[in-house]
């Protein structure tokens, strides 16, 4: 299944696909970001958010409900299903084009490195795995939610390996297709 997706990102990689795709990125970025960034920081106020740290533990997670309120708590798993339903979808569509159109110039069709385009794929699953996870806590609080409670931060944490490698992946894919294609144009004559 997953050369199957892999080949068939390849497949749909143009490079239109994948300058939509980035024109798409930058205006969420740029439009939607910004917005959803300032409602987050005024129901939660000081106490964070999950799905922006890298590490935190079931307790900080029950500290952050208690903190965020019954607004504020409504607000964050509305949120998540929301416009934490469609950012995955922007990211992966950017990076799982982006780093399929490099890889393939960067590397031959048989290189394992080709599957590197499945790593935002993997992102995004651990993405909605994190928010399924922390919004059931979310609207439980303030029962515990055990084993759920301690699966968020794992989820989490995978979720910004995946994301934030992807973003290494896109760069370190560049910088070979360039030396490659720079290679071949000192042997033409």
């Amino acid at each position: 299944m997953w050369k199957w997706l892999s080949s068939g990102l390849y497949w749909v990689s143009t490079g239109w696909v994948a300058l939509v795709a980035l024109v798409i990125f930058l205006l969420f970025s740029a439009l939607v970001l910004p917005v959803q960034s300032s409602q987050a920081k005024a129901t939660s106020g000081e106490a964070g958010s999950p799905d922006m740290s890298f590490f935190y533990s079931a307790g900080d997670l029950y500290r952050m409900a208690e903190a965020y309120g019954s607004q504020g708590r409504a607000a964050y798993v509305r949120a998540r299903f929301t416009f934490d339903v469609t950012w995955p979808v922007v990211y992966t569509l950017f990076l799982s084009t982006a780093i399929s159109w490099v890889y393939a110039r960067a590397f031959p069709p048989a290189s394992r490195w080709r599957l590197a385009n499945l790593s935002p794929v993997l992102g995004a699953l651990f993405d909605y795995l994190e928010n399924l996870s922390t919004s059931l806590v979310m609207l439980r609080y303030p029962a515990q939610t055990a084993v759920v409670d301690r699966l968020a931060p794992v989820f989490t944490l995978i979720k910004w390996m995946f994301v934030s490698g992807s973003f290494v992946l896109l760069l370190v894919g560049i910088v070979l297709g360039l030396w490659r294609w720079r290679q071949q144009r000192n042997r033409e004559p």
